[in-house]
């Protein structure tokens, strides 16, 4: 893959896109910059319920995967059965929910998650490793909702804005090779606007879909 081929042009439209809408949103990313920092004094209830709409959001959407959290919270995503919480995900009009029922409940082996990755250095190996539904990108976006704001989540919109604006070629699959390369980039992006990366990440995404979720 590609990095930075041709872009300099690219990245500096990206750089001014950036610039123009940021008084627009400063206030609504502030607002959630703030809930983000908030996750990371919350305790294990809290997280475990931020894992599992970040298992949900998966090939799905933000939208959706907050609407569900919103309905089921901490109680359904702990205690439902798994064949109950199944026909839940289904009667929200969720698209895999035999599947994800099958990883949130798995995930239950973990409700002590803030205690156990306060003590990991490397927390998103560790969520990866462990977690099954859990990939570099939910990583990522689980760490961001709950106070990291060094990740970039590599979601189909961001891809798709970065690779619009020339910086990086669309990849075909997210290896972990190729998640390190473009988040390496995407890095670099957050440090020329004086932003971290999950910061940056929310206006690249309203950039996209004209939204600032979580």
């Amino acid at each position: 893959m590609s990095i930075y081929a041709d872009s300099e042009e690219g990245l500096e439209e990206l750089i001014k896109r950036i610039g123009l809408v940021k008084p627009l949103i400063e206030s609504r990313v502030r607002r959630r910059i703030n809930e983000f920092l908030t996750m990371k004094n919350r305790g294990n209830e809290k997280w475990f319920s931020e894992l599992c709409f970040c298992i949900l959001t998966a090939n799905s959407s933000a939208r959706m995967g907050i609407r569900i959290q919103n309905e089921l919270g901490y109680e359904g995503f702990s205690k439902l059965d798994r064949k109950i919480l199944s026909k839940r995900l289904k009667e929200l009009g969720y698209r895999f929910y035999n599947r994800r029922a099958e990883f949130i409940v798995e995930a239950r082996k973990y409700l002590n998650l803030k205690d156990l990755l306060l003590k990991e250095h490397d927390k998103r190996e560790w969520l990866v490793r462990n977690v099954k539904g859990i990939g570099y990108k939910e990583a990522s976006h689980f760490l961001r909702n709950v106070g990291f704001l060094n990740y970039a989540i590599l979601d189909r919109h961001i891809l798709r804005i970065l690779h619009n604006s020339g910086v990086v070629e669309m990849p075909k699959n997210l290896s972990k090779a190729k998640y390190i390369r473009i988040e390496k980039v995407f890095n670099e992006i957050a440090e020329k606007v004086g932003m971290y990366p999950g910061e940056l990440d929310l206006y690249l995404w309203y950039l996209s879909t004209g939204e600032v979720l979580k």
